[in-house]
């Protein structure tokens, strides 16, 4: 096995997976991936209201219905199709859009113009079929698939916040009625007293004191206590296995006959309303097949299919005919019992002897599950900022192994709030249900319309088979969300609301900084303004290095030209640095870094383009600065080896990041004590920030050339000499603070976006890139942009 994955690398665990290498994955799979599939039987059954079962005849159809729709949306649709789709071993709604982005060429995003096929980098190029040539030249249709990316997005966060509240509620009702079974030796009235102010009671206290105790658990990052949850959920999986086999045979042991469509045809032929509403619940039975396409990243392909398959598809189809035959016994003997509003079908058909131990492990479950979706929801945002689709939160990597652990505390928080609330405001498992069931529908059409584009255009099959696919999937599933639909004024309505908010957010985000990169390209001034002596600037160069973090990758950004306006001094050396992000998850480092020049080869202007995958974070890095001057050092040794760089234009790039023979570059050395404060010349200039707080001590790399190396030659020596020599003379750091103002005669709507996006830039995070710059070696320059 090779070693680890370390912060900044670019590999997979393992190089050639074994079946031992499966069987482990599997086992990791089970706790995080499967948490919320095998927790579906707490609530399936019990969020179909108790007047649509009919007869023991309802029991039947309802089972054919869960059976059919777990094989044919989960094993058929997710194991056998989906999991094929993944994006360099990731998986998720973002990785299907990337795949369009990378090879139907249907990106709106201001990063496609920094590609692998336009840098040099080998990559697989495909004949441009009929479909892929119409609908690059429909825009349209770009939007409409950026827009299901996002929706589909949206629906992950959602059922983040509703997966836990429905988990834990369920489970909490199980528990006041273990509570209430306990024999009192009072009166009867007293007894009475007390079993009603337990159902009042008892439920959603709990509830809500196991979801804020599930999410302060999050900081602690899916690596540690995600180190009991394959246990937990392997006993769960066992007991409701158990309980199955049991309620099967000792109820209704013809409930496996229930397969048969047959049941499904007649619940057809007697559909109303009212019965077309209950199959909304059904669609719980499928939440959490997502996760398996969605963690695709964390395990592997086999080992995901190969749990699923093996395990959990055997024993959820057991779990549900063992409650359909109990459901079924009691209709035929006309129980009383049943008909109460808090009946819970899997908590009274588990064996009286141990009541107690399935809500202690139910509570457990409920809790795991909802992890599952909370960790999804972390790992769709991540790529969502990536890309310029959400606003700046912080993001913290939770584990050094493995790249897509992430934890980001102001979504938790927001998350754990939006859970508490409904959960306090509705506390009715059915109610929550109705708005769960829509997300997962709706979540798993989005996938499915992605998929048929990814099989027409990527996988390059024929037209009909990606219709095929649309038709037969998309029309299950639209079965099913009309269904939702009916129930929108009995709970579903929040998730519109919660859609509503998300939406919104996400694409006020992406409007606002699609805009602002425009702004920045339309305004954007040459070099020869810069360095012509006619221009009338007169610019004065001033020892040391200047960073200028832009998000254009030709000419200079509008905001260091009005910063030279105003004071015509900029440092010995300039860089240039754009950060850009790739729809791919991981850029590997010896393809990261794209340096040019910027004018001549006298000006000593760089350029830097920092390129990264959805799941890097190489913004946050604190060898940083050392990573780019010894990018510029190699560029500097490798421009001399190649002819058609010596007259290099604007544009020009070339791939740095392979490890050079010693004595053709720089060569770091590390000085532990040094500060990390060097001298910064533009310091008093426009809007720098006072760095209050004490100087930490931190390492400094600090370089030297090699001594008398003959393969040097002296016009390399001699610029490599002024690079080193302007990083000792100390560092300024150049950002752009640009403010959006609308013009006058724009519509509501271009109001309204920008409104959204201006409060949430003023509230939101710095800019990742300003994270480690030191405050007084930083220059802010502000700008107006009106659109």
């Amino acid at each position: 096995m090779d070693s680890p994955l370390r912060h900044g690398t670019y590999c997979y665990p393992f190089k050639k997976e074994t079946w031992m290498h499966t069987i482990l994955l599997s086992f990791q799979s089970i706790g995080v991936v499967y948490g919320r599939l095998s927790t579906a039987p707490l609530y399936v059954f019990g969020s179909i209201p108790q007047n649509d079962f009919k007869s023991d005849e309802s029991a039947y159809e309802y089972f054919s219905f869960i059976f059919w729709t777990l094989t044919v949306l989960s094993l058929v649709k997710y194991t056998f199709i989906v999991l094929k789709a993944d994006n360099d071993g990731e998986g998720g709604t973002f990785a299907l859009y990337s795949l369009l982005c990378k090879h139907a060429k249907v990106g709106l995003l201001p990063n496609d113009n920094v590609t692998n096929n336009e840098t040099g980098s080998p990559s697989r190029t495909k004949a441009e079929s009929r479909a892929r040539r119409a609908i690059a030249k429909h825009k349209s249709s770009h939007y409409l698939m950026l827009f299901l990316a996002l929706f589909g997005s949206c629906m992950i966060i959602c059922d983040a916040v509703l997966t836990p509240a429905i988990s834990v509620l369920s489970a909490a009702s199980g528990l006041r009625r273990s509570l209430t079974d306990i024999k009192y030796s009072s009166s009867r009235e007293t007894e009475d007293s007390i079993l009603k102010d337990l159902r009042k009671y008892v439920p959603v206290p709990t509830a809500c004191a196991i979801l804020v105790c599930l999410f302060t658990l999050q900081q602690y990052g899916s690596h540690r206590i995600g180190s009991i949850f394959a246990p937990v959920v392997i006993i769960w999986l066992l007991f409701i296995t158990g309980v199955g086999i049991y309620n099967i045979f000792h109820y209704d042991p013809h409930i496996i006959f229930a397969i048969s469509p047959k049941y499904m045809y007649k619940f057809f032929q007697s559909i109303s309303w009212r019965s077309w509403r209950s199959l909304g619940s059904i669609t719980l039975c499928v939440a959490g097949s997502e996760a398996m396409f969605a963690d695709i990243g964390h395990f592997s392909m086999k080992s995901i299919k190969m749990t699923f398959v093996c395990l959990i598809y055997p024993v959820l189809i057991l779990s549900y005919a063992g409650q359909a035959a109990f459901i079924s016994h009691a209709l035929s003997i006309k129980d009383s019992s049943f008909a109460i509003d808090d009946y819970n079908h899997f908590y009274r058909s588990v064996p009286d002897h141990i009541h107690h131990v399935f809500t202690i492990l139910s509570l457990l479950a409920s809790a795991i599950g909802s992890q599952a979706t909370i960790t999804a929801c972390f790992s769709i945002v991540n790529q969502c900022l990536a890309l310029g689709c959400f606003p700046r939160v912080k993001v913290i990597h939770t584990s050094d192994e493995i790249h897509g652990q992430v934890y980001i505390p102001d979504l938790n928080w927001m998350i754990m709030i939006l859970s508490l609330g409904i959960t306090i405001g509705f506390h009715d498992i059915v109610r929550i249900g109705n708005a769960s069931g829509m997300a997962i529908v709706s979540g798993k059409l989005v996938t499915t319309c992605l998929m048929s584009l990814v099989i027409a255009l990527y996988w390059e099959k024929s037209l009909l088979l990606s219709a095929c696919f649309l038709v037969f999937f998309g029309s299950i599933e639209a079965v099913y969300l009309s269904s939702n639909l009916l129930n929108f004024h009995k709970g579903a309505w929040y998730l519109a609301v919660l859609l509503a908010l998300s939406l919104t957010t996400m694409v006020a985000w992406h409007y606002g900084t699609l805009k602002k990169y425009q702004f920045d390209i339309e305004n954007k001034v040459s070099m020869e303004w810069l360095t012509d002596p006619s221009s009338g600037l007169r610019v004065s160069r001033v020892p040391g290095i200047g960073f200028v973090y832009t998000d254009i990758v030709t000419g200079i950004p509008a905001f260091f030209s009005h910063f030279i306006t105003n004071v015509p001094a900029f440092h010995q050396v300039l860089i240039f640095v754009s950060f850009k992000s790739l729809p791919e998850p991981f850029v590997s480092p010896t393809k990261r870094y794209l340096i040019g020049r910027v004018g001549n080869r006298d000006n000593k202007i760089y350029r830097c383009i920092v390129r990264y995958g959805y799941h890097d974070h190489i913004r946050d890095s604190d060898d940083f600065e050392e990573q780019i001057i010894r990018s510029i050092g190699e560029f500097i040794s490798l421009e001399e080896h190649d002819a058609e760089s010596l007259m290099s234009t604007e544009g020009k790039m070339i791939i740095v990041g392979k490890q050079l023979p010693e004595g053709d570059t720089l060569i770091p050395l590390h000085d532990t004590g040094a500060t990390s404060l060097p001298h910064a010349s533009t310091q008093t200039n426009i809007n720098t920030t006072e760095d209050t707080k004490p100087k930490k001590k931190r390492k400094k790399v600090r370089f030297m050339l090699p001594a008398n190396s003959p393969k040097m030659r002296s016009s390399v020596r001699e610029e490599l000499n002024e690079l080193v020599d302007a990083r000792e003379s100390g560092t300024a750091y150049f950002l752009g603070q640009s403010h959006i103002a609308v013009r006058n005669d724009s519509n509501f709507i271009k109001r309204f976006l920008i409104m959204v996006y201006v409060f949430f830039d003023k509230n939101c995070r710095e800019p990742h890139v300003a994270l480690n710059i030191p405050h007084a070696a930083l220059v802010e320059v502000g700008m107006v942009y009106t659109i």
